[in-house]
């Protein structure tokens, strides 16, 4: 059983240090976090293992009172969403990502799972992650896509083809888009790479002709002020050799701010999570 420290304003601060199966040295864990790092089992398959990891996560969430999670890739959010409807009866989902992460097996160039967050989240491709994590799908009119700008083509047509409501990260049409969502449980899931890539360097997946980081503040401000979240993810898609910059604890810092939680760091906060 897990047992989240709340310390940070009221905010039960969770580290799931993985980019898929990947787990990432130095990812950065804020004082009194807890941290999300089974060892997986090496004789299952990498489903199987994300799998285990997704639903170790939506145990924690499940558990916390308010979770701010801090997370390798988007994907993790099919666990952090799972956990959240254990408690939650409907749920809206905010989604600041400078991609759509509405790919599917069928459509999908790359194969990139964490590029199907959202259409799993959906229930476009439920098998089989989403089955195992008893993960229900999200109506499409209860989620809102803002900032993607970088669409495979096949993508952009299924996005077209759907109900989500998609906007440019401008606050106004963003506090809009907050008071007219039907649902008062909002899961915000903030993938770092919404900012310019020339604004936040060393981003896995850089993305230029997008806001600045004060403009994604100002939207995140008037998400918190329309509807504020129970839940909150940053995923935090630096590279593996950027990711324990003091730079990008500082970002996820002014982040996290916004939002109203205050993160501390250890005095070795260098190299964090081993």
């Amino acid at each position: 059983m897990h047992q989240a420290v709340t310390a940070h304003c009221g905010w039960d601060v969770l580290v799931s240090p993985w980019h898929l199966d990947e787990q990432i040295k130095g990812f950065p864990v804020p004082a009194g976090a807890l941290t999300l790092a089974a060892p997986p089992d090496p004789t299952a398959s990498e489903l199987e293992r994300l799998t285990d990891r997704y639903r170790d996560a939506a145990d924690a969430v499940a558990q916390a009172d308010r979770p701010l999670v801090l997370a390798g890739d988007c994907l993790t959010s099919l666990g952090l969403v799972a956990g959240l409807q254990r408690r939650y009866r409907d749920l809206s989902l905010v989604w600041l990502d400078a991609h759509g992460d509405f790919n599917t097996p069928a459509i999908s160039v790359s194969g990139y799972l964490a590029g199907m967050s959202l259409a799993m989240l959906t229930g476009r491709a439920p098998e089989p992650i989403c089955q195992r994590l008893g993960l229900q799908a999200v109506p499409d009119e209860h989620a809102v896509l803002i900032g993607a700008r970088d669409l495979d083509p096949a993508e952009r047509d299924a996005l077209q083809a759907s109900r989500i409501r998609r906007l440019a990260a401008d606050p106004g049409a963003v506090r809009v888009a907050m008071e007219e969502l039907s649902t008062g449980s909002i899961y915000l899931h903030i993938d770092i790479d919404i900012i310019d890539g020339e604004d936040l360097l060393g981003l896995r997946f850089p993305v230029t002709a997008g806001p600045s980081f004060s403009v994604v503040e100002e939207c995140l401000a008037q998400i918190v002020d329309a509807a504020p979240p129970i839940a909150v993810c940053i995923a935090c898609a630096w590279t593996p050799d950027r990711i324990g910059d003091e730079s990008t604890r500082r970002a996820i810092t002014r982040l996290a701010a916004v939002i109203g939680a205050e993160l501390e760091w250890p005095a070795d906060a260098d190299g964090c999570s081993q």
